[in-house]
């Protein structure tokens, strides 16, 4: 019989690494598994499909005429592939694409919790900020992804129905299709960075609550009111510390010439609540007491 073995206090198992537990890998087919997930890539999916039929039923939008010389990025739809991808980020970023990233940053801990797993999971021994950080990754990286999805089908499906071309910009001029598809690589990554404060009060509320729809929720609502604020135009100057202020700065990536100045204050706004954000979920899930 071989004796057992006293480790010291604080020494790890033999073959135990914490950064180890949880592997990125297992965690992403964990999500990618989920209902919710698939469902939310096929309403992605099928927008642009819905809009091509929309403007198949009531016209093109530049021949009907809305009683104003000012041209606009809708009225440009149908001029080629990139202008309705361009349209299906337009008419998605200030609300559609929220969700998404307040699903997959708000349901990853919660849910975890309303189904009793949590706390299994940490005594694996899975380290809380090991979990955390798995989690995060997780759920950012499929953010990323639904926002990538929506103009990589807009493409493709605007290719088929309008054609391949360049970009029609609404203030005149157009952009050849080798400067339009970097352009809307651009406009994803801004807006995809202007969406990490949803995450970040997303995944912060996760931490918080054991109902996923209560942080999902409570993140979609919190950025709509930022959007009602920043319609206040009696605060002046304060809106722009509001990251909703800047969530359609990615409009200055479709001009003749490329303009940072707005995103580049966009980016900084919403990157700076974001990590305080993000900071306040890990410190506030160290110190939980979890139960469930």
């Amino acid at each position: 019989m071989s004796a057992a073995v006293d480790l010291p206090q604080g020494a790890e198992a033999p073959g135990y690494r914490a950064r180890h537990t949880l592997p990125l890998r297992v965690e992403a087919m964990r999500q990618l598994r989920r209902r919710r997930t698939l469902l939310m890539g096929g309403v992605l999916a099928a927008l642009p499909f819905i809009l091509i039929v929309a403007f198949a039923i009531g016209g093109t939008p530049g021949s009907r005429g809305g009683g104003s010389d000012r041209i606009t990025l809708m009225d440009t739809a149908t001029a080629s592939a990139a202008n309705f991808a361009a349209t299906c980020l337009f008419v998605s970023a200030g609300f559609l694409l929220v969700v998404p990233v307040a699903l997959f940053c708000g349901d990853t801990v919660a849910s975890e919790a309303s189904w009793s797993s949590l706390r299994y999971l940490l005594a694996a021994p899975v380290p809380r900020a090991r979990l955390l950080w798995s989690k995060l990754v997780v759920a950012l990286g499929f953010s990323l992804a639904a926002m990538v999805l929506l103009p990589l089908v807009a493409l493709a499906a605007g290719a088929a129905a309008y054609g391949w071309g360049p970009l029609e910009l609404p203030t005149g001029g157009a952009l050849a299709a080798s400067q339009a598809v970097p352009r809307l690589a651009l406009v994803v990554a801004f807006v995809f960075v202007s969406q990490l404060v949803t995450a970040g009060l997303a995944f912060w509320l996760s931490t918080k609550t054991d109902a996923p729809l209560g942080a999902v929720g409570g993140a979609v609502g919190l950025t709509i009111v930022g959007n009602v604020l920043d319609a206040v135009t009696a605060l002046g100057s304060w809106r722009e510390f509001l990251p909703a202020h800047w969530q359609f700065a990615w409009a200055d990536a479709l001009q003749p010439e490329l303009e940072w100045g707005g995103m580049a204050k966009g980016a900084a706004v919403s990157v700076t609540y974001a990590l305080i954000l993000f900071a306040l979920a890990f410190r506030g899930f160290s110190r939980k007491d979890i139960v469930s």
